[in-house]
């Protein structure tokens, strides 16, 4: 039985690891014909992720912009149409949010295995070992 993996997560945070994922995504869409959608999670301080406007610093906002653009041009040069998206929250349980969410019909989800928050890792568990846990669609963590 063949699995189509017609559209790929995959979350940035503008880390070297991320962008491992990110390679990883892009060779497992050229060999399914399929999409990226590169999920980039502003971490956001408990009680504002859940306030309307957010906590976003616009100057935050940028790198974020910066990191999706590098990654559709990433893509586009190997000839897959990625879609980036920026939003703000908890990056683990967002990510898990977004692709266990039916409407966005994720088939897999190809994350690095460690990003920025490494020092925080220790004591909470990091964000791939949450997704791994949390996604009911399939996970590749890349080293």
């Amino acid at each position: 039985m063949a699995i189509k993996t017609k559209k790929i997560l995959v979350p940035l945070d503008g880390s070297k690891n991320s962008f491992r994922g990110l390679d990883m995504a892009i060779h497992v869409a050229r060999q399914s014909q399929g999409t990226i959608i590169a999920l980039s999670v502003k971490s956001v301080p408990g009680i504002y992720a859940i306030h309307p406007l957010g906590f976003l610093d616009f100057n935050s906002m940028t790198d974020v912009k910066k990191t999706l653009n590098e990654a559709k041009v990433r893509a586009a040069k190997k000839g897959i149409q990625l879609t980036g998206k920026a939003i703000a929250g908890d990056p683990g349980y967002d990510i898990a949010k977004f692709a266990n969410d039916k409407k966005n019909r994720i088939d897999m989800v190809v994350i690095g295995a460690r990003g920025r928050g490494s020092a925080k890792e220790l004591f909470l568990g990091s964000v791939s070992n949450y997704v791994l846990h949390k996604s009911k669609k399939p996970v590749l963590i890349v080293k």
